[in-house]
């Protein structure tokens, strides 16, 4: 597996080999002991995702309340996908930072995130699937948004699909109501570095 460290710490792309024949082909999408080889740290699964998004989509920006955070192992099976990280610990050198990776289904690759960072994504066909490994369940109350068009963080979103035709934005009604960074940043709820890399290395 080849791997990267993103711009954001604590973010990694990584690139499974693929073993093809007349039969289609067979990869090794997650392996605990190669991930923590890589990251330094475990991984601890205790719920699985699944979206299926029509080109255009944002999904994100998300985050959960950290510690503990949610860490997330990101892959797109079917179709493509701009998959964004964002660094919104206020106490990172790196704050308002991101990164993107293009996630398909011809190279397979994943992103990995770890707790107190912000994901999003944007579906470039139609029908892109995107699977989640999640360290933590769902918690409601401590699940949160900052929305993705926010121009203090500028990411910048494809306008052409992977098919070289034009992308609308299309967002749910929460992410389109969620607030900017700044007004997220003034609730106190952004995860702090400090606390994010003593909860990773209680870990073991």
């Amino acid at each position: 597996m080849e791997h990267r460290e993103l711009a954001v710490p604590g973010a990694w792309e990584l690139t499974p080999r693929k073993h093809t024949d007349a039969r289609g082909l067979f990869l090794e999408w997650f392996t605990a002991g190669r991930f923590a080889e890589v990251t330094g740290r475990p991984f601890r699964l205790e719920q699985a995702n699944l979206s299926v998004s029509a080109a255009g989509v944002i999904r994100g920006i998300h985050f959960t309340q950290a510690p503990p955070g949610q860490a997330k192992y990101v892959t797109c099976s079917r179709g493509a996908v701009l998959d964004v990280v964002v660094d919104i610990r206020p106490d990172s050198p790196t704050f308002g930072r991101w990164d993107t990776v293009l996630l398909d289904d011809a190279d397979l690759r994943s992103v990995f995130l770890s707790e107190g960072l912000g994901h999003a994504f944007m579906s470039l066909a139609d029908s892109s699937t995107v699977t989640y490994l999640c360290s933590t369940g769902y918690e409601p109350e401590r699940e949160h948004g900052i929305h993705p068009l926010d121009p203090a963080i500028g990411i910048e979103w494809p306008d052409t699909g992977r098919d070289g035709q034009p992308l609308t934005p299309l967002l749910s009604d929460k992410d389109a109501a969620a607030p900017v960074l700044a007004d997220v940043e003034r609730s106190g709820l952004l995860p702090s570095r400090a606390a994010v890399a003593d909860f990773i290395a209680g870990l073991g």
